[in-house]
């Protein structure tokens, strides 16, 4: 049920897969990355100076974005896992993606489609009284962003899964294959986000919003031909049908004999398929385990049964045990929500702290919107080094022959995220002190000469190596953890995450706002848009406080899961 096959659904014969057919796929990674931060950092400054909404209105808006482009990766993994495989879920949304990011960039280019730019000058935005966008116009704006991040969606969870069923799994190498794959394919989202925060920051500031955009979207059509390029070279795994119809199986046949006894003279045993192969297309058999044992009476055969074998009231052990892996492996991608919480405000708000800052290098000025760059280098220098340095330092503590296991990288990225976010909390209340000593209290978007933006290169190299550790080994604990017919669905988790920590970010926002603001009594939220006379050292030490509380829950999940 697990033989790769070819894009025609032939059995493999000939050599495909390997490392060529991995480096097609990476091209394809890197230029979704590449338009997915490009949109996250320029999209609030692009709403803030172009269709001139509030600043705190627009990160929100940014920070739904992409919360919905993660969240619903879920029905990308549904769709290839059950109907398309992942091959043509690829096809069909990386088409999707291009259609929004031309949409976007019609957006930029069309007077028509933004508000008047005429005698909008920064006092003027400062003050709200440019010209808003009409109703219309955000309507089709936030239309193209959406249709954007639903074709990001589809993409996310079959990638890093498509990419991985390259590799033969009776190779002698291939969990080395499989661990080097995920690094490198990492490797290739951080090409993206440096392209993005550097190059489509300088085309932004030398040629405008509408060249900026148009880059996002031709380098997306680039990697689409590339994509499609190495379709020959491609292994296939079959869709083994509706993943969600075989859940809805298992639960309600378990529902249905919830009364049945394991030790009643009824009960013949736990059914199963004679032979080699498996009820699920696309899947091995898997071994019953003694956990969740009240789904084990979804495949108790007794012996009223007879002749019925509806999946709906008998299913096989392999099934049941689908289940219950898609449920022990829930408590760690959750735990990794709150770092998606850290990474979505890092974007916003040090952002708005970099604007108060000195962005000089030497005789060399970087924009605002390039500093998210720092992380991705940080990355992009630990993944270069991972294999020289990471790998035997951490092999000769833990005895590990990786260096580490999946889910001891995973923790090791969340207490590092800890130390990021807890150092930031720190340095937000000497920039405000400074802020107010040397009389800016009140100028929020002008830079401080004396104080340097680099000091913030602390925080965002820290939440960079956080985020390789924790990323990488989630995403390799997924894919190997996860059923053979699910494993885009396992991947999925990982983007479920990352989406549910964006919304949780903007509810966390709200909260603030409401909890610590009063215009009635100009009682200044936290979270002001004037980030002087605001309070974002407390709000990062609640992220602190809450990353800690994170931490723990994850040792805790994390001692108690058993590895296949």
């Amino acid at each position: 049920g697990t033989t790769p096959v070819n894009i025609h659904g032939k059995p493999i014969l000939s050599k495909t897969g390997g490392w060529l057919a991995a480096f097609f796929i990476f091209g394809n990674e890197m230029a979704e990355r590449m338009a997915y931060f490009g949109l996250s950092v320029n999209m609030v400054a692009f709403m803030f100076y172009v269709m001139h909404r509030p600043f705190t209105s627009s990160a929100n808006a940014v920070n739904n974005f992409l919360g919905i482009s993660q969240a619903s990766s879920v029905l990308g993994g549904f769709l290839a896992d059950a109907y398309l495989g992942r091959y043509w879920t690829i096809a069909i949304f990386t088409t999707i993606y291009l259609l929004g990011l031309t949409g976007i960039t019609l957006c930029a280019t069309l007077n028509v489609l933004v508000p008047n730019q005429d005698e909008c000058n920064q006092l003027s935005l400062l003050l709200g009284n440019c010209e808003p966008a009409k109703p219309w116009q955000m309507f089709y704006l936030y239309t193209v962003l959406y249709v954007t991040g639903f074709g990001a969606a589809g993409i996310r969870p079959c990638v890093s899964s498509f990419g991985a069923d390259q590799f033969d799994e009776r190779s002698r190498d291939y969990n080395t294959n499989l661990d080097r794959f995920f690094n490198l394919f990492y490797l290739s989202v951080t090409m993206g986000a440096i392209v993005a925060f550097t190059a489509v920051v300088y085309i932004q500031m030398e040629l405008g919003w509408g060249f900026a955009f148009g880059a996002l979207a031709v380098a997306m059509a680039i990697s689409n031909i590339v994509f499609f390029v190495g379709t020959p070279l491609y292994r296939h795994r079959l869709p083994g049908g509706s993943p969600l119809t075989r859940v809805a199986q298992v639960l309600v046949a378990a529902f249905r004999k919830r009364n049945a006894s394991f030790n009643s003279s009824e009960y013949v045993g736990l059914y199963e398929l004679q032979g080699k192969r498996s009820a699920v297309k696309g899947s091995g058999k898997i071994a019953h385990t003694d956990d969740f044992r009240c789904l084990d009476k979804a495949a108790l055969r007794l012996k009223e049964d007879g002749t019925n074998m509806s999946p709906w009231y008998l299913c096989t052990v392999t099934q049941v045990e689908e289940v219950k892996i898609l449920l022990k492996l829930i408590p760690i991608p959750t735990c990794s929500i709150m770092l998606s919480v850290i990474l979505t405000e890092y974007l916003t708000l040090s952002v708005q702290q970099a604007y108060t800052l000195n962005t000089h290098m030497g005789r060399l000025k970087l924009p605002v919107t390039c500093m998210p760059v720092f992380p991705g280098l940080s990355i992009f220098l630990l993944l270069s080094l991972y294999y020289v340095i990471f790998v035997p330092l951490s092999r000769h503590i833990t005895g590990h022959p990786r260096g580490a296991s999946q889910l001891q990288r995973v923790g090791l990225g969340l207490a590092i995220s800890i130390v990021s976010v807890g150092w930031a909390g720190f340095f937000e209340r000497y920039r405000r002190n400074y802020a107010i000593r040397e009389g800016y209290e009140g100028s929020f978007l002008s830079p401080m000469p004396g104080l340097s933006a680099y000091w913030l290169l602390i925080q965002y190299c820290l939440i960079g190596l956080a985020e390789v550790f924790s990323v990488v080994g989630l995403l390799e604990f997924l894919y190997e953890e996860a059923p053979d017919a699910m494993k885009s669905i396992g991947s999925a988790y990982a983007a479920v995450a990352g989406g549910l920590g964006c919304f949780i970010a903007t509810i966390l926002n709200s909260i603030i706002n409401s909890l610590t603001g009063n215009e009635e009594k100009r009682q200044t939220s936290w979270l002001s848009q004037n980030i002087n006379t605001g309070r974002f050292d407390y709000f990062y030490w609640l992220l602190t406080a809450l990353s800690i509380i994170n931490f723990s829950l994850f040792l805790y999940a994390a001692r108690r899961y058993k590895y296949r």
